[in-house]
């Protein structure tokens, strides 16, 4: 199969109208967050869900800085917890002295010193045990609809103690890797496998990252990736061969998910057209019609 038609000609600069404009009033669309760090809100993956929809965010972040400056940039309106989340046992958390590498698991350096910029970036400065919790037993994220994970290398994990939870989800945000940054991580064909089986549809990767091998370095840029992709955020939904099993509630979520969060403009469509069979309305032509515009 030819591969030079895989970028999609909507661009994540492009400006789309807020799906809310043809929809019913929708309940809030509920958002858990695990690895909440914050690089700045508008660096949120769901940022502009939040700015066109009712959302109801519960986020998870055990690193106590972290968890602070969340709660200072969101005093109201978002829950912050400050669980690790794992498997329900007792595990080593690796704090490394960049905090977004921080992890459940060890940072495995004879690979990721092969690499320019990334060893040094994933220094252990402290290593605590501590009691994780199972997405499943947490009564604060029931009826979850949107998922997203950045973890280091416990997606997996975290997954698997979060299986009643999976059954509501529409949409997983996860990030994976491809080789094993961290000692005896699950990799992306292990999350793929695992969450095909309960459901979902690979629907994207957002953008593969990566770092070149020492010593080249390119154009004096360290951060530079030249052929090694190394890990990316990826997207699941609800297969959408059985969109016509969910609710119109549901359905009417995913669209506004797909539509403000990443652009998905044909599936959003799909979903729309779901919704439409089922209750004999017209959203998805007249969410046809709104693209159409100059404007959509």
């Amino acid at each position: 199969m030819r591969a030079d038609g895989y970028s999609s000609p909507v661009t994540k600069e492009a400006t789309l109208f807020k799906i809310a404009s043809i929809l019913p009033a929708i309940e809030p669309i509920k958002v858990v967050d695990v690895g909440a760090m914050s690089l700045g809100e508008e660096n949120d993956v769901y940022a502009n869900l939040a700015r066109s929809a009712s959302v109801e965010v519960v986020g998870f972040e055990p690193v106590a800085a972290e968890l602070e400056k969340l709660r200072a940039l969101h005093p109201i309106g978002r829950t912050y917890l400050p669980y690790a989340i794992g498997d329900g046992g007792r595990h080593t958390f690796h704090e490394c002295n960049f905090p977004m590498t921080s992890s459940l698991l060890e940072p495995n350096h004879d690979l990721v010193n092969r690499f320019q910029a990334l060893g040094e970036l994933m220094q252990v400065v402290s290593s605590t045990e501590m009691d994780t919790r199972r997405l499943d037993d947490i009564p604060e994220v029931a009826g979850t609809d949107f998922l997203k994970l950045d973890v280091q290398g416990a997606e997996l994990m975290i997954l698997k103690g979060g299986e009643r939870l999976l059954d509501d989800v529409l949409v997983v945000h996860t990030e994976v890797e491809f080789v094993p940054l961290y000692k005896d991580q699950p990799l992306f064909g292990d999350i793929d496998s695992y969450l095909r089986s309960r459901g979902f549809a690979f629907h994207k990767f957002t953008g593969i990252m990566g770092r070149a091998f020492k010593p080249l370095i390119y154009r004096d840029d360290v951060y530079s990736r030249l052929s090694q992709g190394l890990w990316s955020d990826t997207v699941y939904v609800r297969d959408f061969m059985g969109f016509d099993r969910l609710s119109t509630a549901k359905l009417l979520k995913l669209a506004a998910i797909l539509h403000e969060v990443y652009k998905s403009i044909d599936l959003a469509a799909l979903a729309l057209s779901s919704a439409d069979a089922r209750d004999g309305t017209a959203l998805q032509p007249a969410y046809l019609q709104a693209l159409s515009r100059p404007n959509g």
